[in-house]
């Protein structure tokens, strides 16, 4: 699986960072290692390389997915953990972490079909449930073919793509599934792994994108970094007030306006299907654990340090890959209440 390699701690750099962020640096050479969400990991990538320039300041980050990342995390063999799934509170308590969100972003989803141009098939969510389902098994299926009236679709099985390893990119999907489809969460229900009806797994958003690409009739869901990035096909979605929209910016950011973050356990906000015109229907904040009893409090600092840099300066590459920042009160809220 790919690692995204952000980089050191040095320690002339970080005294000038820290008078920036109000942190004395930490002295360590080894650096900080974090493991987890590959929906998060460009974003980590960014904000590291962008750190590294300013101060030398070095995070080895390894986009292993949600669920490996939640087990590092406890286990303690890395500095900082990234999920996608938000963790239960007694969990956390019962784990000693502190869980925070980074960003808001869209997942979207992807398709390889001939003859079909890029934004042009529409989907709603009963029938993207039907398709990993295993109920529509092919594209001319009529039930496809009336949310596409004049589109000539192809005579072709339906070969869905899915993630192989726990993932908090599948359990935001199915979230959204078991929201839109009561088929869907009586047989298959929202979680980092479910028992899928067939297709074809792969690993890490970038695996499922990669698959997707090369497989004619594939499908499948991946943040919308990777899509764009693949310039892969991105069909558009039907959102929660009935009008088919495209994933862009601006419809991520109209789902996350109605983040109610006062009312968010451990800030696990539900913008899925959001009501509000625009507003894309599959949007998830991205969650960073750390444990309240570190090992190493020069460590602990040092994360610390980093996720304040990322939160305070690191909003123009959050934007540039289509992330949605969080409201300025929520980050102060997040490094306020970051454990002594």
């Amino acid at each position: 699986m790919r690692s995204i390699r952000i980089s050191a701690l040095a320690s002339c750099a970080a005294v000038a960072f820290s008078a920036v962020v109000g942190l004395a640096a930490p002295a360590h050479a080894a650096g900080l290692t974090g493991a987890g969400s590959s929906f998060a990991a460009p974003l980590y990538g960014a904000w590291g390389e962008a750190i590294k320039k300013e101060n030398g300041f070095e995070v080895n980050y390894q986009s292993v997915g949600s669920g490996a990342g939640q087990n590092q995390v406890i286990a303690r063999t890395v500095d900082f953990g990234a999920s996608d799934a938000p963790m239960a509170p007694a969990k956390l308590d019962a784990n000693k972490l502190y869980q925070f969100p980074t960003v808001m972003g869209g997942i979207v989803v992807i398709i390889n079909l001939p003859g079909i141009a890029p934004g042009q098939l529409k989907l709603d969510g009963a029938t993207l449930a039907g398709l990993y389902d295993g109920s529509i098994s092919s594209w001319n299926d009529p039930k496809i073919a009336a949310l596409n009236p004049g589109v000539t679709l192809p005579d072709m099985d339906v070969a869905p793509v899915h993630r192989a390893d726990a993932s908090g990119t599948t359990f935001v999907f199915t979230s959204y599934l078991s929201k839109v489809s009561a088929a869907w969460k009586s047989s298959f229900g929202a979680a980092t792994s479910v028992a899928w009806k067939g297709g074809a797994g792969a690993r890490g958003n970038d695996g499922v994108a990669a698959s997707v690409k090369t497989t004619e009739g594939g499908i499948g869901y991946v943040e919308y970094a990777y899509a764009s990035r693949n310039h892969l096909n991105i069909v558009q979605l039907k959102d929660h007030d009935g009008a088919f929209i495209a994933p862009t910016l601006n419809a991520f950011a109209a789902a996350a306006k109605n983040a109610d973050w006062a009312h968010a356990d451990h800030y696990a906000v539900d913008l899925l299907d959001t009501a509000g015109a625009g507003a894309w229907p599959i949007v998830s904040a991205t969650f960073v654990l750390v444990p309240t009893d570190p090992k190493s409090p020069a460590q602990a600092k040092a994360v610390r340090e980093f996720f304040t840099w990322g939160l305070n300066k690191g909003d123009v590459a959050a934007q540039r890959l289509d992330y949605v920042v969080l409201p300025s009160s929520v980050k102060a809220q997040i490094l306020s209440q970051w454990p002594q």
